[in-house]
């Protein structure tokens, strides 16, 4: 009888700090699902020099703007396929249903949002050539921030994630390469753009580019594993490859879109944060802490029952 009221007094307690405990909000992709539907979408215009390769939804909306979208098939506020887009449509101006062009942009303005809140990271070079980097958060300055090959190793965590402050621009030489390794479905690239983005002639480019102002995909730049998503300004396309989708590359991967979730809080205010650590390949992820305090009082709750069973016996 002596063990079984010591187990109850250990499991109450515990039990109410669960249960009484802070409680996690409602966690959602950092990408809302209309942005994440869009590789291409401008605030002004798109324009595109044909022939480009688009995977995914091409859109472009502003409040007081032209809603303009030349070298894609386009109708105002009507969804027009395209020969150049496969796997969604071409949208200018408002739209209705989901997802839009509209939602999208508001989504897009919500996403660089939470993206400042995880304020400064780790200092980097102006030029991020020559460096291998694990999931993180970091600061790069202003200046030809990509001259070569930037290695992006996950260390076999799937939903690994990286996010790059850019403090103004984000400017890539020509030939320049980013490779993403060792990560799986659940990982996220993020270049959070204070200004406007230039990735120069044939760049192998990997990532979500979020810019305040423009982008300016120069002649077969590519990026087959992510996106060009302007809050205020331009994007300009010139006989570029883009995916929402990583077919071929990190397959399954959405973009690499992935790594961050966004909670609600108790006091109606928004946390960035990232996913657990996930081993590539499957096996057994790391649960979080909510995750770890049930499986406790499930353990106890176990032994108590067996413990009762014993005595009365």
């Amino acid at each position: 009888m002596n063990t079984k009221m010591g187990v109850m007094k250990l499991a109450v307690p515990l039990f109410f700090a669960i249960a009484y405990g802070p409680t996690q909000g409602l966690a959602t992709p950092l990408l809302g699902s209309d942005v994440a539907s869009f590789t291409v979408l401008g605030a002004s215009t798109v324009t595109n020099v044909p022939t480009s390769t688009i995977v995914g939804n091409v859109g472009v909306w502003s409040s007081g703007g032209a809603n303009a979208i030349t070298g894609f098939h386009s109708s105002p506020g009507v969804a027009v396929s395209d020969p150049q887009v496969t796997h969604g449509t071409v949208q200018a101006g408002t739209m209705t249903g989901t997802p839009n062009a509209k939602s999208a942009q508001q989504e897009l303005v919500t996403a660089i949002t939470n993206l400042g809140s995880l304020g400064a990271g780790t200092l980097e070079p102006a030029d991020l050539t020559g460096l291998t980097l694990a999931p993180g958060v970091y600061t790069v300055p202003a200046g030809i921030n990509l001259s070569g090959t930037l290695i992006l190793d996950g260390h076999g965590n799937a939903n690994a994630a990286w996010v790059f402050q850019m403090q103004s621009t984000l400017i890539t030489a020509p030939n320049s390469v980013v490779s993403v390794i060792n990560t799986g479905s659940g990982a996220g690239v993020y270049w959070d753009v204070r200004s406007s983005a230039t990735i120069d002639t044939s760049t192998t480019f990997l990532g979500n580019i979020l810019a305040l102002t423009s982008i300016d995909m120069n002649t077969t730049a590519t990026d087959l594993c992510g996106r060009a998503l302007a809050e205020t300004g331009a994007v300009t396309l010139h006989q570029n490859s883009l995916s929402g989708t990583c077919s071929g590359i990190l397959t399954g991967s959405g973009g690499l879109s992935g790594g961050l979730e966004v909670t609600t809080t108790s006091a109606g205010g928004t946390q960035v944060g990232f996913l657990p650590y996930a081993p590539v390949g499957g096996g057994t992820a790391v649960p979080e802490p909510g995750t770890l305090g049930l499986m406790a009082l499930s353990g106890l709750m176990m032994l108590g029952a067996r413990l009762r069973r014993k005595t009365i016996a």
